[in-house]
């Protein structure tokens, strides 16, 4: 399989970044951040240690015709950055609503990157959602910020699974109309 760009997923521009498809000269530095345990314990679905070929399948995954998740790398090239600062996704669900998952690399974190590209977005709107869903794990109070700084609302408690952790975990879970 020989893909390089994705044709139906918009590019979004921020002040700092551009949130840009997924290509496949993303998987060194999306390797090199989702192999640091700290960003794979605060997400369900990367493992830790991170094994052999799973970034290829993710930038597969992500750049498939019939994929079910959007996924946008946070690029900061337009600023002089690295191509690489974080990756955030939506994931489509039923009845126009898509759930919001993103992560940063550590280098980044506290510095409003999390909260420009949620913001952002939410504002491009890119699959035409009418509410999106977002979850935290309840010991990532900085995560649960950058949500409620974007005009989520607070749902409830759950919990999910995190391969990392190989646990289930807590969880806030929010939502935002549109």
């Amino acid at each position: 399989m020989k893909l390089e760009t994705i044709t139906n997923q918009p590019v979004i521009e921020t002040e700092r970044f551009d949130l840009r498809p997924v290509r496949r000269s993303d998987m060194g530095l999306i390797e090199h951040y989702a192999s640091d345990e700290r960003v794979a314990r605060m997400t369900t679905a990367i493992p830790h240690p991170l094994p052999p070929g799973s970034t290829e399948a993710f930038v597969i995954r992500s750049m498939a015709e019939d994929r079910d998740e959007d996924v946008w790398v946070m690029d900061a090239t337009r600023d002089g950055g690295p191509e690489l600062i974080g990756v955030i996704s939506l994931k489509r669900l039923d009845r126009n609503q898509s759930e919001v998952g993103y992560w940063v690399a550590p280098i980044y974190w506290n510095t409003g990157i999390a909260s420009m590209a949620v913001e952002a977005l939410v504002q491009a709107n890119p699959q035409d959602n009418t509410t999106m869903f977002a979850s935290v794990f309840q010991d990532n109070p900085a995560s649960a910020r950058v949500l409620t700084h974007c005009g989520f609302q607070y749902l409830g408690d759950a919990e999910t699974y995190s391969v990392a952790r190989d646990a289930n975990v807590a969880t806030w879970t929010y939502s935002r109309k549109l």
